[in-house]
């Protein structure tokens, strides 16, 4: 997408969502805008649905627009930029005069939108995974990058091309994991509230060469021990460390006497403590996942990729982050990603089923069509929020697909042939490149495939001959006018649309 067209999608989606007035906060993840907003009763959510660049909205702690890898990074610093040169004073996109509501419907309107989000979402533990997947989230980049140099210089190796570039694309993919516990620690502070370079310099001790001539617990230290989990902990320590101290401290010395008492309080229980326990935590990640699959391999791809989509629809799938990163540190890869993008697979071939049996419904067939090369390329929000979630019963088929792929690659780990991703994000045909193993790349890539493939046909079968009543047939196979979303049109129909509630 060119600059002036991620500028013209970032102008077409401002007056939608109220107005540069209206926003609170702008960021995003890997294919999601995700807004913090004032008055949710001021976002057009048709019209933003109608717009070509966005392939759904959804609605959580934050006002989330799915833009699709790659544009959505495009597009929000330009969003940003409006949002800026608008100043404080902007005005919300005005409204047509006959349809304006009064000062007092919008604040009804806003505190009963708001008050319903919080009951459903606002759980401490919802917010809690919330805040750590906004630390590590930033993180998946880096993790992208490195793991695709780290994966073809890995192939470089094996083939004894490049001898003389391959130590240097060594270096490039492996510089980042060896220091990730220093971001992992900047982004926690930030995130709690605290000053993020000393939670990068808490942290920065777990890595530190020097810890090897450390003994605790009756044991040596290594470098890194603890890792990424141990860093979390460290920066926490460090945050509410350095806020009392801000309560405490005269104003005078502040600056002398907090970041001091912080690094030294928060690193010494760090290297006494933080770095032998994170330790311990860490191992028992990679023995748990390594005999999981070892040992139970089908039966449990069948429930993470049977799963995975009703975990994302809960946000819980936020707790798997930190899980992969600390396999990724300790192994080079995580076993569960690969099993976990299943879902995506059952996904797609369910979106294909409906497309096959709803032949008169143009609306959904569109969308489809629209929708189905973000699926096959692992971005799975258009077809769960525009397709099957409306729909209800597709979804719960889609979700069959998915476990039967998910049990095919856990019995080939079973047999010992492990697929891994050296790095989060991406899935579908896009975790190509990521791909690694125990085994040799060809056989890796082949166990992925197949687990796609049977993810594909397992989602189309299911959902064609089990994921319609007759009367949702009768219902929705009808000609609906492409322009109509075809999440409203399930909405018209009472049943499959209230199904998903359930599940």
């Amino acid at each position: 997408m060119a600059p002036d067209k991620n500028r013209a999608t970032a102008a077409a989606i401002l007056p939608l969502v109220g107005g540069a007035k209206n926003i609170t906060s702008v960021a995003h993840c890997m294919t999601r805008l995700r807004l913090g907003l004032a008055d949710r009763s001021l976002v057009d959510d048709d019209a933003l649905k109608a717009l070509p660049a966005v392939m759904g909205v959804v609605e959580d702690d934050t006002y989330q627009i799915v833009l699709g890898p790659g544009t959505v990074a495009r597009v929000t610093p330009e969003l940003e930029a409006m949002v800026a040169e608008s100043g404080p004073d902007a005005e919300p996109r005005p409204e047509t005069p006959e349809h304006a509501p009064t000062a007092a419907e919008l604040a009804a309107q806003g505190a009963a939108i708001k008050e319903a989000r919080k009951a459903k979402n606002a759980t401490p533990f919802k917010l809690f995974l919330r805040r750590i997947a906004n630390i590590f989230v930033p993180l998946i980049p880096a993790l992208i990058g490195c793991g695709i140099i780290a994966g073809f210089n890995g192939l470089l190796v094996n083939l004894e091309w490049l001898p003389s570039i391959t130590p240097a694309l060594a270096a490039m993919a492996s510089g980042f994991m060896a220091l990730i516990a220093v971001f992992v620690g900047y982004n926690t502070a930030k995130e709690f509230g605290g000053t993020p370079i000393l939670g990068g310099a808490v942290a920065a001790i777990i890595v530190y060469a020097g810890v090897a001539n450390i003994e605790a617990f009756g044991q040596k230290l290594s470098p890194g021990q603890g890792g990424v989990l141990g860093a979390l902990g460290a920066a926490v320590l460090a945050t509410y460390i350095e806020k009392w101290c801000r309560k405490w401290v005269p104003e005078a010395v502040d600056v002398l006497v907090t970041p001091t008492l912080t690094v030294l309080l928060a690193g010494l229980v760090t290297i006494f403590g933080l770095m032998f326990l994170a330790g311990e935590v860490s191992t028992g990640i990679g023995t748990a996942a390594d005999w999981l699959l070892d040992n139970t391999g089908a039966f449990a791809g069948l429930v993470l990729g049977g799963l995975f989509l009703p975990l994302v629809m809960l946000g819980l799938h936020q707790a798997l982050i930190p899980i992969h990163t600390t396999l990724i540190e300790q192994q080079g890869f995580t076993v569960l990603l690969p099993i976990l993008a299943m879902a995506g697979a059952g996904q797609v071939g369910c979106a294909i089923a409906v497309y096959k049996r709803l032949r008169h419904n143009t609306s959904i067939r569109t969308t489809i069509k629209s929708a189905l090369p973000a699926g096959f390329l692992g971005v799975g929000e258009p077809l769960i929020y525009g397709v099957s979630l409306p729909l209800g019963r597709p979804f719960v088929t889609a979700c069959v697909g998915g476990a039967a792929g998910g049990a095919f690659i856990g019995f080939f780990s079973m047999l010992g042939d492990k697929v891994g991703s050296t790095a989060i994000g991406p899935s579908g045909w896009a975790l190509f490149p990521l791909l690694d193993g125990n085994k040799n790349l060809g056989l890796t890539a082949a166990i992925y495939a197949g687990g796609l493939l049977i993810g594909y046909l397992v989602g189309f079968f299911a959902t064609y001959f089990f994921g319609f009543s007759k009367q949702m047939l009768v219902d929705l196979n009808a000609d609906v006018d492409a322009g109509e979303s075809p999440t409203a049109r399930a909405e018209a129909e009472p049943t499959p649309a209230k199904a998903p509630a359930t599940i």
